[in-house]
């Protein structure tokens, strides 16, 4: 590829690719090595054989390794430069979808949702308008209303959009609830409604005190409501934590249920709180964000038993669904609140006077004026799996997770965090050296075990051939947390983990 000239003089090969005259071979060349580089990933991230990743210290990748630096240049660097740094991109990050990664609730590499993501953003477009995204407006509408219909909501009733991940899916839900109970807190403020209280469990993800603290609530007007040993919310306890805020002249107007917490994957008894909330005339919503999922499994769905009750639901397909990152929903069971919350009307984009339904013009729902289309690649990959498809994609991932549980349960150098079957797919243990094996529990075996899983994981990235995350979780030191959302890991990538632990730990 011979380099053209900008108008400072300088060599910039990128003027050689389209919209260049001519530049339809260039472009092709460019694109076709970066396909050759994209496949090699993918191949080699499905090899059990590579490493999960090459791990170096943030130091050493500012400072540059081999070629690869992160500082920007005042002259362009020619496009030969621009694929050795995709590469590098690639190599010196995380394989999220190699079958031996279980550090986080969203990992796979689903191939016909990577086509979605390409697609999405050739045409580059938003998602506040029908007059610039008709397919995609139309696609939003009809995946949300096969949601709404699998939660058991009304298809013609419910709302939705599609956001940018769980936290702010959450934070919409608690917009909306005290938008319903005072409508005036939109123009006049916190300062004209009664100081409120919301309500959420200890195992509950930690975006419902953030949403609070940005809407102005205020964290500490968060009540957080004990959980049983299994880490589900205790509804009896919420029932008094509501009227004991009552009596300190707070306004209780919103409970959150999680479907699926985050590290013992915990669902709590929705029937309960939604009597709860009925009898109090609060707002229920569901943070389904990681146990969404569930609901396609006719096996496993009865654990979001209720879930038809809940005003509003977090569910975020790019975890147990395996829809590339991101993609995340906030349900509504009323239609239309979503606008009424949020709409400002800006006349640059919402003319009441265009030539089709302005309905379709569903950007005034979102507080994001500019909003990613998230929707295609579900979309996508719904048509090629179906809802069977997904079924059976989460029915494994569970198989996967009952199948680590009775292999620790059976040994003396792992113990369980709690007992019983993982409701979801999070298996929460710790491996247990020779040493500490004999030693009675006191605050000082505690102190020694709970240096043992960060020190495991310190030498695990090192290496690099698996990847689990831990941490603590109230008064219990620090224990691993397995999650299995990859439906390419199999019981073999289960054996090498407990193996690869032991292998690290032994001799601590």
């Amino acid at each position: 590829v011979s380099p053209r000239h900008c108008l400072c003089g300088c060599s910039n090969f990128c003027l050689d690719l389209l919209p260049a005259e001519d530049g339809e071979e260039a472009t092709k060349h460019f694109l076709q090595e970066l396909v050759n580089i994209l496949l090699a990933y993918i191949n080699k991230s499905l090899k059990r054989s590579s490493k999960v990743l090459d791990f170096h210290y943030p130091h050493q990748l500012k400072e540059g390794l081999e070629g690869f630096s992160l500082e920007l240049p005042d002259q362009p660097d020619n496009l030969e430069q621009l694929l050795v740094d995709c590469r590098d991109t690639l190599k010196y990050g995380v394989k999220t979808g190699h079958p031996r990664f279980f550090n986080q609730l969203s990992t796979g590499l689903d191939i016909i949702g990577l086509a979605g993501e390409w697609l999405t953003s050739t045409a580059n477009t938003n998602m506040f308008t029908y007059e610039i995204s008709p397919v995609f407006i139309l696609m939003e509408e009809v995946v949300l209303r096969k949601m709404h219909s699998i939660i058991g909501w009304p298809e013609e009733d419910g709302d939705g959009i599609f956001c940018a991940g769980g936290t702010m899916s959450n934070l919409y839900s608690v917009l909306l609830a005290r938008f319903h109970l005072f409508p005036v807190v939109k123009t006049h403020g916190m300062s004209a409604i009664p100081r409120l209280a919301l309500f959420t469990s200890v195992h509950s993800h930690y975006s419902i005190k953030k949403s609070a603290a940005v809407l102005g609530i205020g964290s500490e007007n968060v009540i957080v409501v004990r959980c049983d040993e299994r880490g589900k919310m205790i509804s009896s306890e919420l029932n008094s934590s509501i009227e004991t805020a009552k009596s300190k002249g707070l306004v209780p107007f919103y409970v959150n249920a999680t479907a699926g917490t985050t590290v013992y994957g915990a669902f709590d008894p929705l029937n309960e709180i939604a009597d709860i909330c009925e009898h109090h005339g609060l707002w229920m919503h569901v943070d389904a964000a990681w146990g969404g999922g569930l609901l396609l499994s006719n096996k496993h769905r009865v654990k979001l038993q209720g879930i038809k009750r809940a005003h509003s639901v977090t569910w975020n397909p790019h975890k147990m669904m395996g829809v590339p990152l991101q993609c995340s929903t906030i349900l509504v069971k009323r239609k239309g609140l979503l606008q009424e919350c949020n709409q400002l009307c800006a006349e640059y984009l919402f003319q009441p006077d265009k030539h089709y339904d302005v309905s379709y013009d569903t950007g005034d729902k979102s507080i994001q004026c500019g909003r990613h289309v998230d929707v295609f690649k579900l979309w996508l990959m719904w048509k090629a799996k179906g809802s069977e498809g997904f079924e059976a994609q989460i029915n494994h991932c569970l198989e996967n997770a009952e199948y680590l549980y009775y292999k620790l349960k059976r040994r003396t150098d792992f113990q369980l965090v709690f007992k019983g079957k993982p409701e979801h797919s999070n298996v929460c243990f710790r491996y247990l050296p020779k040493r500490l094996q004999s030693i009675l529990p006191s605050p000082e075996r505690d102190r020694e075990l709970h240096m043992v899983a960060p020190k495991i994981k310190t030498k695990m990235m090192e290496e690099g051939f698996t990847m689990i995350g831990y941490q603590p979780l109230e008064d219990k030191v620090n224990f691993f947390r397995c999650v299995f959302s990859n439906p390419a890991t199999q019981r073999e990538d289960v054996d090498f983990l407990i193996d690869e632990i032991v292998r690290l730990g032994c001799e601590l």
